[in-house]
């Protein structure tokens, strides 16, 4: 059967916690939406702010999904029609609505901050758009996938160019954010550090977008074949890339073959129609494949989170008589 590989972007340390933590994480968005914000935005109207932090995570919404779902069935609903482009205009339109509601609400009370700007519902869903646009642009950086077209196609896109938390981004936003508001506050050019962290991120994706590009067009024949080539970012080294290479349900990572079964010799049809688990995980799985266990049970996991240690996190197992011994020769 083969050694088990445990792979660094499958570990649990980076994936355990809440829904969020399984896209690009909420702090990067967060940093964003702030960012453009202190860019020179939040000027435009009173809340904008809120509107630019908010909107930046909103698409997160379907997180709510694990309230009613179980297993892996998560996988098959996040990702898709709350990032998809009706979501897009609608999800801002929403988020405009409470914002100018909760102004006049102050308003009536007496409790609104008199340095507050004037509120302009035009400017509160512009912004709420502009922070809800960079939300998919940034999930589909990583190589968990996005539905960007959803609800008009249920289509998977990758960027494969960042992994899902990027300590890089941490800093530049961070402290970007950090000294654009002491300088506002000190009354000096507060936009300037702003504006510098968000083309020093634009270039550091450009920079690992070309990374992953060279890595999977420049992948030596794998043990399993070449019929897809993926260059995974591992964890904390941006720098380089893990590749994994092969189809039909054998893969290699980076030369090393993961242990598994042909696709052939499980009848994953029948598994889908009879396990809502099985049928969300498959459709969601870029590089499924099947391993035999210890125990003579099978279990399906995806060659991009591959951990034995994280089973139901991304993996599903198959029930009795889905798979068959392969035969010899």
């Amino acid at each position: 059967m083969g050694a088990a590989i445990p792979i660094g972007r499958g570990d649990a340390s980076f994936l355990d916690g809440p829904p969020g933590r399984r896209t690009l994480d909420n702090l990067t968005h967060s940093l964003v939406g702030a960012l453009i914000g202190q860019a020179g935005l939040k000027r435009k109207t009173g809340l904008a702010m809120p509107a630019l932090i908010i909107g930046a995570n909103l698409p997160d919404i379907d997180a709510a999904c694990f309230f009613w779902l179980d297993g892996t069935q998560h996988l098959a609903f996040r990702r898709g029609i709350t990032h998809g482009p009706p979501a897009w205009l609608l999800l801002p339109f929403v988020l405009a609505g409470l914002l100018y509601g909760f102004d006049r609400w102050q308003a009536k009370r007496g409790t609104r901050p008199a340095a507050r700007l004037p509120m302009s519902f035009g400017w509160l869903y512009l912004l709420g758009l502009l922070g809800c646009l960079t939300h998919p642009a940034l999930d589909w950086l990583n190589v968990y996938g996005i539905r960007l077209l959803e609800p008009f196609s249920s289509r998977w896109f990758y960027g494969d160019t960042l992994f899902i938390i990027d300590p890089f981004l941490w800093l530049v936003l961070g402290s970007a954010t950090w000294i654009s508001l002491r300088r506002e506050k000190r009354g000096g050019n507060w936009r300037k550090p702003a504006r510098t962290a968000v083309a020093l991120g634009l270039g550091y994706i450009g920079v690992n977008g070309a990374l992953t590009y060279a890595a999977e067009n420049g992948a030596a024949e794998g043990p399993t074949g070449n019929e897809l080539v993926i260059a995974s970012p591992p964890p904390l080294r941006s720098w380089e890339r893990e590749i994994i290479t092969g189809g039909k349900g054998l893969y290699a990572i980076d030369g090393e073959a993961l242990p598994g079964v042909p696709l052939v010799s499980c009848d994953l049809a029948a598994a889908r129609a009879q396990d809502p688990n099985v049928d969300a995980f498959l459709f969601w799985a870029r590089t499924p494949f099947v391993v035999p266990e210890e125990d003579g049970s099978y279990t399906l996991y995806d060659a991009r989170f591959y951990d034995p240690r994280s089973r139901g996190r991304f993996s599903v197992p198959l029930e009795d008589g889905v798979c068959a011994e392969p035969r010899e020769g």
